[in-house]
């Protein structure tokens, strides 16, 4: 069985809670693009775990994999291994492999990152963590690889070949190149390299040399399907592919392997940086749920900016991944709120329409078409199950379940591993796809 879970909205939709819960039943959890500029928090006991590299399969046991879509920065992860070890998280080269093709992300890339965003005048919202400029020399061919830490010939050639045009263009962002790359730098990357050199795999080998023999595997996405480098609000994006059909390229296994694809979804929406979201709540309402969702970035600690469930985004990302399930997740920061809008349509120059416009800047014009909802004051975070729910929460959880026309298989409603619980099983002809067929 491979399953593949992404985000169905701008990232932070509690993907590492909903793989911490469903990683025992899989053997194998695969991360497949991004880089550290991404977080996930796993909240267990008294325990919370800031992971931002390493799968959060690793808590529960199972083996993981950073897969070759990935790029790696090896000085954090060296760190995020050291947390887990501390508290008591065993990373072994027989639970923990990354593939040798995985990018390096360099100094140099952190440095032009840097520089690159503080010289724009209109802001990206970068974590400013060299990710896109390490996909960057990755499609120039100019990449330095985990392989190439591993012989000190090999990564000195490289760096000798690349770091002239680096440091040129450092200069002429008004950095200081020779600072970034000095040869203590280099001596300790090769160190780096020592010690992760027994962590190297082919992924793609051993992912499907098990879905051959039976294995359970997994693949976890990083960030959101809105925020996919093509697909996504531009240039309000990261810098690789964040849907499903990513994590085929971003491992190396054919789509043909694909079991079934889950997408996680808070019950309202959130969004890190500058970009449009039309739903966007400025007023108290936007402070309740950054102050009881503690919408703050798991990387930056940025806060996030908040708004109502916005179904016309999670429909093109139903379109864009093909969701055979939903997880839906902090139901409980709704509590207190009445009324409860969905965003079901927007209005465009006097048109009403279900699905995002084409261009960014128009979505930015869109004005959110409401379905108002009664809300609860109940406090959800020790309902564990559906019927528990009040009866206004569980018709929001139906409503949405319906427009989106794709079963809600799991509900979240707290930061705890035992605060999710499964639906009650529900007969599988209620659900037509009508968003597959365009309707």
């Amino acid at each position: 069985m491979f399953t593949i879970i992404t985000g169905a909205q701008f990232g932070d939709e509690g993907k590492g809670k909903i793989v911490d819960l469903l990683a025992k039943d899989y053997e194998i959890v695969a991360r497949f693009q991004g880089g550290d500029n991404a977080g996930h928090t796993v909240t267990i006991g008294d325990d919370v775990y800031k992971l931002h590299q390493i799968p959060s399969g690793i808590l529960v046991g199972s083996s993981v994999i950073i897969g070759p879509g990935v790029v790696l920065n090896p000085f954090s992860l060296m760190d995020e291994m050291k947390m887990l070890e501390e508290k008591g998280v065993k990373v072994t080269p027989d639970k923990f492999g990354i593939d040798a093709k995985a990018s390096i992300i360099m100094p140099y890339h952190i440095a032009l990152d840097t520089l690159s965003e503080v010289s724009r005048k209109d802001k990206i919202g970068t974590t400013k963590k060299g990710i896109s400029h390490a996909y960057s020399d990755r499609v120039l061919r100019d990449e330095i690889r985990l392989e190439d830490l591993f012989d000190e010939e090999v990564f000195r050639a490289k760096i000798k070949d690349i770091w002239p045009s680096k440091a040129q263009a450092i200069a002429k962002l008004g950095g200081s190149p020779e600072y970034i790359m000095p040869e203590k730098t280099i001596v300790e990357m090769l160190e780096l390299g020592q010690k992760l050199q027994d962590f190297a795999i082919d992924a793609s080998q051993i992912i499907n040399t098990g879905l051959r023999t039976g294995r359970t595997i997994m693949a976890e996405g990083a960030q959101g399907s809105l925020l996919d480098v093509v697909h996504g609000t531009q240039k309000y994006v990261t810098s690789s592919s964040t849907i499903a059909g990513s994590a085929c390229t971003g491992l190396g296994v054919g789509p043909t392997c694909v079991s079934n694809i889950i997408g996680i979804t808070k019950a309202y929406i959130t969004r890190v940086g500058n970009g449009p979201l039309p739903t966007e709540l400025t007023d108290e309402v936007g402070d309740h749920l950054v102050n009881v969702g503690q919408e703050f970035g798991t990387t930056t600690g940025r806060k996030r900016r908040c708004g109502w469930f916005d179904l016309p985004l999670v429909k093109k990302s139903i379109f864009l991944n093909g969701y055979t399930e939903l997880a839906f997740t902090k139901l409980d920061v709704l509590t207190g709120l009445d009324p409860i809008q969905i965003c079901v349509a927007y209005e465009l120059d006097g048109e009403r329409m279900d699905y995002p416009p084409l261009l960014t800047k128009d979505l930015d014009r869109c004005v959110p078409v409401y379905s108002e909802m009664s809300g609860w004051t109940k406090d959800l975070t020790d309902v564990k199950c559906f019927d528990d729910l009040p009866e206004n929460a569980r018709e929001y959880v139906t409503a949405i379940e319906k427009l989106c026309d794709i079963p809600i298989t799991y509900v979240s409603v707290g930061p705890g591993r035992e605060q999710t619980f499964k639906m009650p099983d529900r007969e599988p002809e209620i659900y037509c796809n009508k968003f597959a067929r365009g309707l």
